[in-house]
């Protein structure tokens, strides 16, 4: 099983704010590479409320890159692969939205038009809940809520699991 897991934390309520991405490349079931960035977001405005779910700052971003000057980095681990997210209507929406904010074509990222949706999977499964901690928790998955790293690596395990590719200690 081979795919990439993103996640994406944001500024405000626009979509176009992300502030944070994680991305975790899993290759023939198996995590070979992790990346985490902030990122600047326009303006470098924060809304109080996303502020309180992922705790990250205007000064914590103050000195970091744009997106667009992070973009090569972001491309070359999704370019052509299958999209995994926990809600990936959200994730893939800030994707699109950002890239286009910074005048970026999402089309040349060659992506499906619909990613993989942990939360759609687990629902199907029969969870009560769907939500990516709710998941992380039942399934023994190490889970710091929020910090997009974490959350992209929950969601590829959580896919994993989904499959019965990967076997974890509960």
């Amino acid at each position: 099983m081979t795919f990439t897991a993103i996640d994406f934390e944001t500024a405000t309520g626009h979509a176009h704010s992300a502030c944070a991405v994680g991305i975790v490349t899993v290759e023939d079931g198996l995590i070979t590479e992790e990346y985490h960035t902030l990122i600047q977001p326009p303006d470098n405005e924060y809304w109080y409320r996303n502020i309180m779910v992922h705790g990250i700052k205007p000064a914590d971003t103050l000195e970091v890159p744009t997106f667009d000057v992070l973009f090569p980095e972001i491309q070359k681990r999704l370019f052509g692969r299958k999209i995994v997210a926990h809600n990936e209507s959200f994730d893939r929406n800030v994707l699109a939205k950002t890239m286009r904010w910074y005048g970026l074509y999402y089309d040349e990222l060659e992506l499906a038009d619909r990613w993989e949706c942990t939360v759609k999977i687990y629902r199907a499964k029969g969870y009560p809940k769907a939500n990516l901690k709710y998941c992380s928790d039942r399934n023994g998955i190490a889970l710091n809520h929020h910090e997009a790293l974490s959350d992209a690596r929950a969601c590829a395990k959580l896919y994993l699991l989904s499959d019965g590719q990967l076997r974890l200690k509960v």
